[in-house]
């Protein structure tokens, strides 16, 4: 196999430097095809090159964008109704806005009082389904833009029909913890949450999944399982959604979700090439 490094001992050759001053490529820009990461970013005297400078501020910028953006709900609702789904149930948090929801981590981990109301309500006319799926914005509304309609009908496919689901329940302003008291309200055996993830510099929508059995408001986070970078230049959906369906029909046959159920799912972790770099 042929190496990722070059040997130590036979350092690549140095391009001479050409009349205008630039360098040449960079020898190690080959490593640059097997991860997102900034490497081999090259240098301009003892600056780095005005397109890596504008490269980060754009990553930056986009990370930033995507915690902010809002999450279009219609957009999201028709998506999923044109999918088969029935009504969602559209929830918020107790966090009135973006500014409170990040300076209050709380709030988000709790339904507002209307939202109880009408999950009571929609239980009363309704079975307790064995598995709530719930979408939350999170920290990328864009990952939920994005992905969620996609990972939403694989995990029904995945599931293959021998369990009873809930409609998607979508809350706004969302932390992972909303999703215990959704499962609790509406006597599920299980929730799984599907929620936006904090962005990174080469990731802005990646989406999570949490999986905790016999939710309750004040379950830990070491009593769920957690599906995470599920984007399709990480996790693609339709392996992360054949992977929670494995742990769900486990966890219902060992009664447990977290470190006491193990992912032998046996699903192979699906590389992909990174995300093409900005232009500068």
């Amino acid at each position: 196999m042929k190496p990722l490094v070059p040997d130590a001992a036979t350092p690549p050759p140095t391009p001479a430097p050409r009349s205008d001053g630039d360098p040449g490529p960079d020898p190690w820009a080959h490593l640059r095809q097997h991860t997102p990461a900034r490497i081999a970013l090259g240098r301009v005297g003892v600056s780095l090159p005005t397109r890596e400078v504008l490269g980060f501020s754009l990553a930056h910028a986009q990370a930033r964008d995507a915690i902010h953006l809002p999450l279009d709900l219609a957009t999201l609702v028709d998506q999923l109704l044109a999918d088969g789904w029935p009504a969602p149930l559209s929830l918020h948090s107790r966090a009135h806005d973006r500014h409170q929801y990040l300076l209050r981590p709380d709030l988000g981990r709790r339904l507002d009082d209307a939202s109880v109301a009408a999950l009571q309500t929609w239980r009363t006319q309704n079975a307790a389904p064995d598995l709530a799926l719930v979408v939350g914005d999170g920290l990328s509304a864009l990952g939920i833009q994005r992905h969620a309609a996609l990972l939403l009908a694989a995990i029904r496919a995945a599931l293959g029909g021998r369990l009873t689901l809930s409609p998607p329940v979508l809350v706004r302003q969302a932390r992972v913890a909303v999703a215990d008291e959704v499962g609790e309200q509406l006597g599920a055996r299980m929730v799984a949450m599907v929620v936006g993830e904090r962005p990174g510099l080469s990731s802005p929508d990646s989406v999570g999944i949490y999986l905790t059995q016999a939710p309750r408001v004040g379950r830990n986070d070491a009593e769920r399982n957690c599906i995470s970078n599920v984007r399709p230049a990480g996790q693609d959906p339709l392996t992360a959604a054949r992977r929670l369906a494995w742990l769900v029909h486990e966890g219902l046959r060992l009664g447990v979700t977290g470190v006491g159920l193990k992912d032998h799912s046996g699903l192979p972790m699906v590389a992909h090439a990174p995300a093409a770099p900005v232009a500068g």
